[in-house]
């Protein structure tokens, strides 16, 4: 009996040791536990829309973010592009669609606000487009300049682009200033009879494969 007893008592012991050994597990995985909120950052790129009407590029674009945890946030950028090249002889334009995904990460934010801050992040962007060249110089038999002309065609393009910015709140309202510098890298683009684009829609306007852009966007956060 006395035996029972004490066989009886460990187990009680060791079953209570192991039920709150559980639920100890259990807070743990519960406090590693990720959960997304639903949440969206809508933007428009107050700079170029503006520049839009004083120059021969015109530049409409957006984004979307969202912010995955306290310091990531994806985006996603959609926008069109039309545009012209007059430059060394060649005469050309373009236009169409463009857009990026990526994210960027909060390198620094706010004590008193961890939405402001200065973020760095990379995006994977693709256009796809018309193009038309209107003139081409080429040489002619006594080193003359020449030109030539080809139709209008479609084609795509796609790049890598880096982004390093800043983003504040207008005082205590859900509205946002988001201002950053995107270098960017062409990494693949179809030709129309291997000529290189002179311009890209949402790259820019470039004879190399490096170029940079800049965008002011006015945001507001749902």
């Amino acid at each position: 009996m006395k035996v029972e007893s004490i066989f009886i008592c460990a187990f009680s012991l060791f079953s209570a040791f192991g039920f709150a050994q559980q639920k100890q597990d259990e807070k743990k995985q519960d406090s590693f536990k990720w959960k997304y909120t639903p949440n969206f950052t809508v933007g428009i790129d107050a700079l170029n829309l503006g520049i839009s009407f004083f120059g021969d590029r015109k530049l409409y674009q957006g984004f979307i973010s969202s912010r995955i945890n306290k310091r990531v946030h994806a985006v996603i950028d959609l926008g069109y592009d039309k545009n012209v090249y007059q430059k060394n002889g060649y005469d050309a334009k373009a236009d169409g669609l463009f857009a990026k995904v990526g994210g960027f990460y909060m390198l620094t934010m706010d004590p008193e606000n961890d939405l402001n801050g200065f973020y760095a992040g990379a995006k994977l962007a693709g256009s796809f487009y018309s193009q038309e060249y209107m003139a081409i110089p080429v040489k002619g038999q006594y080193s003359e300049g020449v030109t030539v002309a080809f139709d209008p065609s479609t084609q795509s393009s796609y790049w890598i682009e880096a982004s390093l910015g800043a983003r504040v709140q207008v005082f205590e309202s859900n509205f946002f200033i988001d201002i950053n510098v995107q270098p960017r890298y062409l990494a693949y683009t179809t030709k129309q009879d291997e000529i290189t684009p002179m311009i890209v829609p949402g790259f820019g306007r470039s004879s190399g494969s490096f170029t940079m852009g800049i965008s002011w966007s006015l945001a507001y956060r749902f």
